[in-house]
C-alpha cells in the first residue's frame, strides 16, 4: 500500500487518489480502519541511506490477544460444481498457455535476478502489483521448488476497472519459455446447483503459497484463501464487464482462468487491542506460520492509520497447510519503523521494506536492526531456498511504468 514514496513531487498516487482509479485509503476507511478522511497533504521525501545503518530493535508484544478463526468449507459445494460445469485446469495446463512475454530487467546492482511483464501490465493504470509468492514457498526446494512439474513466480494485482484483483502467474523454468498468464480471483456465490462467482475487491496486499493453497491479504478482515489446484475455465468471449454464470456459460471479464475462494481466515484481537491492518503477508516455511506486518505512517492527518506498527506471526496446524479452527499467534512485535509494505521471516531472522524511505530493515531476532537502503515503490516480500546456492529475497515494485521484480541474496540484506 505505498502511497507515500520519495519522489522529486508528489504524484496524484502519492495524493491518495492514486493513479490507478481507486482511493485506497478508501479500502481502510471500508474495512472500519479508519475515520472520515481529511483533505491530504502528502508527505516529505526522506532522502535514500548511502550505507547500512542501526535501527532501534522492535520489542516483544503479547501475541495472545492474536487470533485467528479458520473456516474451509464454506464455499466447498459451490467450488466443486464450478470445477464440473465450467471445467478446470492445472498449474501446468495453464502455464502451457501462458500468452505473455517477460523480459530482463535491471533494478540493483547486486541482484540476481530480475524481470519486466509486458508492456499490457507494465503500464496499464487500472491495475497495481503488491505481493509476491513462488513455487518454492509451496514445496519447498523438492524437485528444484516445482508446483506440478512447473517451477513458478506469483505476482497479486489489485485492478479498479473493472474492480477486483488477480494473480500473474509466471514461468521461472530455464525449460520453459519465459511467459505468464493472468488468472482472476473470484468468490463463487448461486448455489450448488447453478454455481456463479463474483470479484474479489480487495488490495491483496500479500500472498503467500503454502501446499495447494494460496492465503491472500484482506487488510481489515484477514486473509482469504484459494487453492491452486481448483483453476477453473472461462469463457474468454462477452464483454469486459461480464463477470458470473450467464446460462450455462461462464465469463471473466475475458479472463481464460479464475480461481475460486476456497475459505475465509477471519482476524480477531481481545479487550481493546486495536484491529490488525493487514497490509502484506509472507510465508515463513521454517516455523511453518504467515507473518503479517501492517502500513502505518506519520502524521498522515488520518489519511491512513497511524501508531506503532506491529508484525505478528500465526502457526499452521501441526503437519498441516491449513489454520486450526482458532490459532493463537506465537510472536508478535512492536516494529519501530512505519510505510511497510513488505514483511519476510526465516530462521528467527525478520526483514521489512519501508517502501516511503527506500529502506529494507533486518533484524536478527536480538540486538539493533541493521537499515540497507532499498527501491521506492516496494511492495511484498517472498524468501526463497536453495539447496544449490543461496537463500533470495524477492521483490516487486508498484510505479506504473516501472513495475519490475526482482531477487538478491538475502545474505547481502542480513
Amino acid at each position: 500500500m505505498s502511497i507515500r514514496n520519495p519522489e522529486s513531487s508528489m504524484t496524484p498516487d502519492e495524493s491518495g487518489q492514486g493513479t490507478h482509479g481507486i482511493d485506497r485509503r478508501a479500502v481502510l476507511r471500508g474495512a472500519g480502519l479508519l475515520g472520515a478522511l481529511t483533505a491530504s497533504g502528502g508527505a516529505l521525501a526522506a532522502p535514500a541511506q548511502a550505507e547500512s545503518a542501526q535501527a532501534a530493535a522492535p520489542s516483544a508484544l503479547d501475541p495472545t490477544v492474536f487470533t485467528l478463526t479458520a473456516d474451509y468449507s464454506e464455499y466447498t459445494t459451490r467450488v466443486e460444481a464450478l470445477l464440473e460445469q465450467a471445467g478446470s485446469a492445472s498449474v501446468s495446463e495453464v502455464m502451457d498457455n501462458a500468452n505473455h512475454d517477460r523480459t530482463e530487467a535491471r533494478v540493483l546492482d547486486n541482484q540476481v535476478h530480475g524481470f519486466r511483464f509486458a508492456s499490457s501490465d507494465e503500464n496499464d493504470p487500472d491495475v497495481a502489483p503488491q505481493g509476491i509468492t513462488t513455487s518454492r514457498d509451496s514445496v519447498g526446494t523438492a524437485g528444484n521448488g516445482r508446483y506440478d512439474g512447473r517451477q513458478v513466480i506469483a505476482v497479486s494485482f489489485y485492478n479498479t476497472s473493472p474492480t477486483g484483483s488477480h494473480i500473474n502467474l509466471i514461468d521461472w523454468d530455464a525449460n520453459h519459455p519465459n511467459s505468464y498468464r493472468r488468472i482472476l480471483l473470484v468468490e463463487p456465490n448461486g448455489t450448488a446447483a447453478e454455481p456463479s462467482f463474483e470479484d474479489v475487491k480487495i488490495h491483496v496486499g500479500g500472498i503467500a503459497w503454502y501446499g495447494d493453497l494460496l492465503y491472500v491479504a484482506d487488510t481489515g478482515s484477514g486473509m482469504r484463501v484459494f487453492d491452486m489446484s481448483r483453476i477453473v475455465t472461462t469463457d474468454t468471449g462477452g464483454t469486459k464487464d461480464q463477470i458470473g454464470r450467464e446460462g450455462d456459460t461462464f465469463y471473466a471479464h475475458n479472463y481464460a482462468y479464475v480461481l475460486p475462494q476456497v475459505g475465509t481466515i477471519s482476524s480477531e484481537v481481545a479487550g481493546d487491542t486495536e484491529k490488525l491492518v493487514w497490509s502484506t503477508l509472507s510465508l515463513d516455511r521454517v516455523s511453518r506460520s504467515i507473518v503479517m506486518t501492517e502500513y502505518r505512517c506519520v502524521d498522515c492527518d488520518g489519511d491512513y492509520p497511524e501508531g506503532p506498527t506491529r508484525a505478528v506471526r500465526f502457526p499452521f496446524a501441526e503437519g498441516k497447510h491449513t489454520f486450526a479452527g482458532t490459532t493463537t499467534a506465537t510472536e508478535a512485535l512492536d516494529v519501530p519503523v512505519h510505510y511497510l509494505n513488505g514483511v519476510a521471516s526465516h530462521n528467527g531472522r525478520w526483514w521489512f521494506n519501508d517502501s516511503h524511505n527506500k529502506t529494507l530493515h533486518h533484524w536478527s531476532g536480538s540486538g539493533a536492526m541493521i537499515s540497507n537502503p532499498w527501491v521506492s515503490w516496494g511492495e511484498s516480500l517472498s524468501y526463497w531456498e536453495d539447496d544449490d546456492g543461496p537463500d533470495l529475497l524477492w521483490c516487486l515494485k508498484e510505479k506504473e511504468g516501472d513495475r519490475p521484480v526482482f531477487a538478491v541474496k538475502q545474505g547481502d540484506y542480513s
